[in-house]
């Protein structure tokens, strides 16, 4: 009998480590890795783990899985907070590791509400019970994810897929469609292994036919030309975030830009990244006029970071500025808390004074804000972090033709954290149907065109400008038109039904 309970202790803590490795292996199937099919086998290693658990064991083994994912996927914020955010090293780490054991939060409570899902229905086999519940909650699990206290979207599975034949269903249902088929896939893949339910080709035939039929879609074309096509520059200064806010910078700064933009005045477009110009608008002011002058009335218009602040209220945005035909402004409206804000300020603002973290206090600019009039079309911009929400994104949609998502990756130095948000754009791109500009001061500099695809990509930590012809493109996909309600409902309705049908069965 001891030797039952030892051997039966050991294969628990064997399906323990294999969650934490399943974990381990998730990041590889992002961005700059791209083995995407490691995505599925990930998710299908986590998902046996549950297979046979208790629900407080499944609880244990999302977590260890999420240590796992965010430990490898996320431990860059380590860089930003302590290398350039001013973060004692120690405090750094407490940091880096709260936020990770948080986030594993997630995965764990995923795997609490399968395993407990699947017990209540009880006379529904192991296989059908899998694919019907795991799936869904785990979707769930990453929509909460990305609105919960503001949310963190990052390494939600779906990216994964951006090159592989799911990615044809972004435009439908979105990043967290892609999530769900891929969580499906992985369930029917776990399935078809068990072959003592004796229909192993039935689950492999709906995997199968998932996969066809994305691919399938991939011929559907969502958007048409909105015009002619337009040249646009991206201007990649590569200045180091340790010296890009020394005020001694800001003039070698504002004339590195000038330059590099000065050879390209026959472009249509010129766009500088997030707050190229380290200073208030009022002291970029006449610098920007300078340019206008300089360009010229038929020269390209300007879209350019910089911080505004309100002469009346006297709050300060994280803002592009546009320079050309006409002077308008887009302000940051979601903003990354703990960085570019303080939640909760009442309650948290002694301790982080107690702690001496730096912070920002910069403020949100409205969720309304049209897209700005550019080169002749109505471009929807995003400021770096905010441009991982896609259902923010498609509130300037259908009226935008063209999508610029700006941002300051120094923050990350040499992590694997630019190829994941330029993955993350990527997605918008696909989503919308809409070629996508995306200006960084470090690189990755790229453009995306209309099925994510990558037209042009700067090379990273050089000064370079990048140059493309983009097709301003009009249309509404059904993500633009329905946003994440699909792939939410659905997932609850999968839920709620398997309930529903075990009453049914119990009732008779």
């Amino acid at each position: 009998m001891l030797s039952f309970f030892l051997a039966d202790g050991r294969r628990a803590r064997s399906a323990d480590l294999l969650a934490l490795l399943a974990g381990l292996l998730l990041p590889l199937a992002f961005s700059p890795f791209d083995l995407h099919p490691l995505a599925v086998i990930s998710l299908s290693l986590l998902f046996a783990t549950w297979r046979d658990a208790a629900p407080r064991r499944a609880l244990w083994r999302g977590w260890l899985f999420g240590l796992g994912m965010f430990g490898a996927g996320v431990s860059w914020i380590f860089i930003s907070i302590h290398e350039f955010g001013g973060v004692a090293w120690g405090l750094a780490v407490v940091l880096t590791l709260t936020f990770i054991l948080v986030l594993s939060c997630f995965p764990a409570l995923a795997g609490w509400i399968s395993v407990h899902w699947v017990r209540r229905c009880r006379r529904l086999a192991p296989a059908p019970a899998l694919v019907l519940v795991y799936p869904a909650v785990w979707v769930l699990a990453e929509w909460v994810r990305g609105w919960f206290l503001t949310g963190f979207p990052w390494l939600n599975v779906g990216y994964s897929q951006i090159d592989a034949p799911l990615a044809a269903l972004a435009p439908v249902m979105g990043v967290y469609g892609l999530s769900y088929f891929t969580a499906l896939s992985s369930a029917l893949l776990l399935a078809a292994l068990q072959r003592r339910d004796g229909i192993l080709g039935r689950y492999l035939a709906a995997l199968v036919a998932l996969w066809v039929g994305a691919a399938l879609l991939s011929l559907v074309s969502w958007s048409r030309p909105a015009g002619e096509a337009i040249t646009v520059s991206l201007v990649q200064g590569n200045i180091p975030q340790d010296l890009k806010w020394q005020p001694a910078m800001r003039e070698p700064t504002v004339e590195l830009y000038t330059r590099l933009s000065r050879r390209h005045w026959d472009s249509d477009l010129i766009v500088w990244p997030e707050t190229a110009m380290p200073m208030f608008y009022l002291q970029a002011r006449p610098y920007l006029e300078v340019l206008a002058r300089e360009a010229g009335e038929s020269g390209p218009d300007l879209l350019v970071g910089v911080i505004y602040l309100d002469p009346e209220t006297r709050r300060y945005y994280n803002s592009m500025v546009s320079v050309g035909a006409t002077t308008a402004f887009y302000h940051k409206q979601h903003l990354v808390p703990f960085t570019e804000y303080l939640p909760f300020a009442d309650v948290l603002g002694d301790i982080v004074d107690w702690m001496d973290v730096p912070m920002s206090d910069f403020s949100a600019g409205a969720p309304d804000q049209p897209p700005l009039d550019l080169a002749g079309q109505k471009v929807a911009v995003t400021i770096c972090y905010e441009g991982a929400f896609g259902e923010e994104v498609i509130r300037a949609l259908p009226e935008a033709t063209l999508l610029v998502n700006v941002s300051n990756d120094a923050w990350f130095a040499g992590s694997i954290a630019p190829a994941q948000h330029l993955q993350i754009a990527r997605m918008r791109a696909l989503e919308t149907g809409r070629y996508l500009l995306r200006a960084t001061n470090t690189g990755i500099s790229a453009v995306v065109d209309a099925r994510g695809d990558l037209v042009a990509v700067s090379p990273p930590f050089e000064e370079h400008v990048l140059q493309a012809a983009v097709q301003p493109l009009a249309g509404t996909t059904p993500y633009v038109l329905l946003g994440n309600y699909p792939v939410v409902l659905l997932s609850l309705s999968l839920l709620l039904g398997v309930l529903v049908l075990e009453g049914r069965r119990d009732s008779k």
